[in-house]
């Protein structure tokens, strides 16, 4: 029996060592496809003045290689900088357009100094080359555009942050400001980004300093995007803050055109809500889409054309949402109990024998605070009760008796009673659902006008993709320099991302599909995002066999037919997964 073994250890002597590699693909084709139809690689390295792989002693990683490596981990992985070597270690690093010499080479220093070269660099003459280059390759549709920001939290004090320029470049000011997280304990810095009606491919960006407010962006970022497709006639499509006598004028003023939707604060605003209390609008159908559940009605959209212009002369849009006017009124609803509840909880706070609220004033502050906090203070009021208890108190120490003296005292207290303003509730429900757009152009139809706007929330996506997929709330990085850099990555990963999903869907609206069995236990997508066309391909992994450090054989992976028909989508030939990976220098 012993000697049965060791001959069988002496037969594995005699034939050798095996070892199998096995290296994740992952969705890195796909990702390289997109890049190679851009021509990123090769603008990156024009950009930053270094071919890929001419590196000096002290970087050994190029800094273009390094940008480039930056952008595809924001798509796929979201790791942090001081992770980026352990995740490229990981894939093929043909793939990644690395030897094997600059995988090891890899780490935060390195990457973080490609940034600065990236800042050094002319970012605006790259980003116009990648636009451009993108905007022909996929023929994506420039004739409108959206624009919106959003706010960057961020933790930590970031002293160095302060806008010093750096080579005469300015840099962005962490600081405090308007946050949309709803942090406003937090720096921040401020995000402007442009994306097409077609398909939310973003097509320009600006980081701002934390505390800059949306108005007077409106027209540097108009002009730059004039300065990119060199046209005024695209539609400028942007939230409330655009409505403002300069910026619209301004864009008007050149030849643009613009929809934006009015604040309430307008007296044009205010005007039409008036004369709906003893009129009734005649509204035209505009769009109309299934409710969000089975069995719930459409939601439909209808317009309206305003009684007179605004102040400046531009046409105005009333549109009636039904879905809206259900959500105004459940609103108003909750708010007006939140209201009563706050006052009938301060009422029996005024009873309780604790009460601190001795005046008159102080309950009345009190109970306006109390509306303002449960935002009823349009829809509920208050009134305020006296009650004055009359009580004896002897006058004097001792026990008392048929000669004590007492004094009279005088004890008030405050009650509250919530009332129900009827009558402003009744104004504001004959304009639930109603909101006013404004535009310059005369000739766009009705149904345009609200189509473009409510295209917006398509923006929104992309901030999620910003803050929640890429992960950028985050920045670890001090230096403002690379800050500005890394969001610079951050855009154009966006870019890649967008890409990758208006390709699929453009490719399902080819094939004729509604939809394609992408989610779990093969259920059915509408509108495929890039997270989930990635996610399906996310194990794909190639083994490599080897004998004694040399190459036996390569296992290529098997795709499944879910995995297969997203390539086709995408008109991506399967051999780039089921063949080697070759050098993408």
């Amino acid at each position: 029996m012993d000697q049965g073994n060791d001959r069988t250890a002496q037969d594995l002597d005699d034939v050798g060592e095996y070892g199998l590699t096995s290296r994740t693909l992952g969705g890195l084709p796909i990702v390289n496809h997109i890049l190679d139809r851009l021509g990123l690689t090769a603008l990156l390295g024009q950009a930053l003045g270094q071919a890929l792989g001419e590196v000096d002693g002290r970087t050994k990683l190029a800094p273009a290689t390094a940008i480039r490596l930056v952008i595809t981990n924001l798509v796929l992985g979201r790791e942090p900088l001081y992770a980026l070597g352990e995740w490229a270690a990981r894939y093929d690093p043909a793939l990644l357009g690395l030897s094997d010499a600059e995988v090891g080479a890899i780490n935060d220093d390195r990457v973080a100094r490609a940034l600065d070269a990236l800042f050094d660099a002319d970012r605006a003459s790259l980003l116009t080359s990648v636009m451009l280059r993108a905007i022909k390759e996929f023929s994506v549709d420039t004739s409108q555009l959206h624009n919106d920001s959003t706010s960057i939290s961020v933790h930590g004090a970031y002293h160095d942050a302060d806008g010093t320029a750096r080579a005469g470049k300015a840099t962005p000011v962490i600081t405090h400001g308007h946050s949309k997280d709803h942090r406003p304990d937090l720096k921040q810095l401020v995000w402007i980004l442009t994306v097409s009606a077609d398909g939310a491919v973003p097509i320009a960006y600006r980081l701002a300093d934390g505390n800059t407010v949306d108005d007077p962006t409106h027209i540097p970022t108009w002009h730059g995007l004039v300065a990119l497709l060199g046209r005024v006639d695209f539609l400028y499509v942007a939230d409330s803050k655009l409505c403002s006598r300069q910026a619209m004028g301004h864009i008007a003023g050149r030849g643009g055109r613009f929809v934006t939707v009015m604040p309430r604060s307008r007296r044009e605003d205010k005007a039409f809500r008036d004369w709906m209390q003893t009129h009734t609008p005649v509204w035209t159908e505009a769009a109309r889409r299934p409710g969000p559940r089975l069995g719930e009605p459409d939601e439909v959209y209808a317009t309206t054309p305003a009684l007179a212009p605004s102040a400046e002369g531009y046409r105005i849009l009333w549109v009636h949402s039904s879905a809206k006017a259900g959500r105004d009124g459940a609103s108003r609803m909750a708010r007006t109990e939140a209201g009563i509840a706050a006052i009938d909880a301060l009422d029996a706070k005024l009873a309780g024998p604790r009460n601190r609220h001795k005046t008159r004033a102080a309950v009345a502050q009190a109970a306006t605070a109390a509306l303002a906090q449960a935002r009823a203070d349009r829809w509920v009021t208050f009134t305020i009760g006296q009650t004055t208890t009359k009580t004896y108190k002897q006058a004097g120490p001792g026990r008392p008796s048929t000669a004590t003296n007492y004094r009279e005292v005088l004890t008030t207290r405050y009650t509250l009673t919530a009332d129900i303003d009827l009558e402003r509730i009744a104004y504001d429900a004959a304009s639930d659902g109603c909101f006013p757009l404004i535009t310059c152009d005369r000739d766009l139809p009705d149904a345009a006008v609200l189509a473009a706007y409510r295209y917006q929330p398509n923006l929104e996506r992309r901030h999620h993709l910003l803050k929640s997929v890429q992960n950028a709330a985050p920045v670890l990085l001090h230096s403002p320099a690379r800050i500005e850099a890394l969001f610079c990555c951050q855009f154009l990963a966006l870019l890649l991302a967008a890409l990758i999903e208006r390709e699929v869907r453009t490719g399902m609206t080819r094939a004729a599909l509604n939809t394609i069995e992408l989610y779990p236990e093969l259920r059915n997508c509408k509108a495929p995002s890039t997270e989930r066309i990635l996610e399906i391909f996310a194990t794909t992994t190639r083994h490599h066999l080897h004998h004694d450090g040399a190459l036996v054989k390569t296992f290529q992976p098997e795709l499944t037919a879910q995995q297969q028909q997203v390539l086709d989508l995408l008109r991506l030939p399967a051999t780039a997964y089921t063949q080697p990976s070759k050098s993408r220098r």
